[in-house]
């Protein structure tokens, strides 16, 4: 009898010393695994690798200077199958041959007359340009408004840009209309370009449209709007003017 209750009490002793031992040996596991969680959770090199990245891009951006083309559906590229193709952007890949820091911004709008441009022009001014090329005026020759108007919607735009950025130089693109309103509106439109030029001081391209305006082969069906031929043309009679103030 004293036997087998010896027995029973050997085996509870021996099934208690394995529980304990389980248990141990589960919270070892557990302060293991909770440990290796936490070194991997802390960040090594990659904070530093981003910061280092970033870094980089700001310089990039802060050391590539802004060219903003301002103008209507010729700076636009209207009817290119590429925006690339129109003359802003055959200027952004000369620029990026010769290896100079600066970026071109289209900001040309089809249709655009410079009451438009006017009205717009403080939203794109909201950074600032190094240079600043003006190509708005035809939409209103070819529709016959005021040349005083047109004048003054110049005028007003060239003085927004340099009350705000006095640094920033200005390019002005001069255009001409063929004479269906008769030769004196002709005339007298033409001149509006050099006459803002000289009165502000402005760069001037005297006719983007030089070897390409009136040119068939060289414009879309609708007579107005050059090919991508064309616009490697009006590419040319920009950068002839555009590279001395690079």
């Amino acid at each position: 009898m004293n036997t087998s209750k010896n027995n029973q009490l050997k085996m509870k002793q021996g099934f208690l010393k394995r529980v304990i031992f389980l248990k141990f040996c589960y919270f070892s596991l557990l302060i293991v695994f909770v440990s290796c969680k936490n070194k991997t959770d802390k960040p090594t090199n990659l904070s530093f690798d981003s910061k280092q990245s970033t870094k980089v891009v700001k310089s990039q951006k802060t050391t590539s200077k802004k060219i903003i083309f301002f103008g209507d559906s010729l700076t636009a590229g209207y009817g290119l199958d590429d925006i690339n193709d129109a003359f802003p952007g055959l200027i952004q890949q000369k620029i990026d041959s010769l290896q100079l820091k600066y970026t071109v911004v289209n900001s040309g709008v089809s249709g655009e007359t410079t009451a438009g441009g006017k009205n717009r022009i403080d939203w794109v001014l909201s950074t600032k340009p190094d240079i600043f090329i003006l190509e708005l005026g035809a939409n209103d020759g070819l529709r016959g408004l005021p040349l005083k108007e047109t004048e003054k919607n110049l005028q007003t735009i060239i003085s927004r840009v340099k009350k705000k950025y006095p640094d920033t130089k200005i390019v002005l693109a001069g255009m001409q209309i063929p004479p269906n309103m008769g030769p004196e509106y002709a005339t007298a439109f033409k001149n509006i370009f050099p006459n803002l030029a000289a009165k502000n001081k402005l760069a001037l391209v005297p006719f983007l449209l030089e070897n390409v305006g009136g040119i068939s082969a060289l414009n879309q069906t609708d007579g107005i709007h050059p090919t991508a031929e064309g616009h490697s043309i009006l590419a040319e009679n920009v950068w002839i003017i555009l590279k001395e103030i690079l």
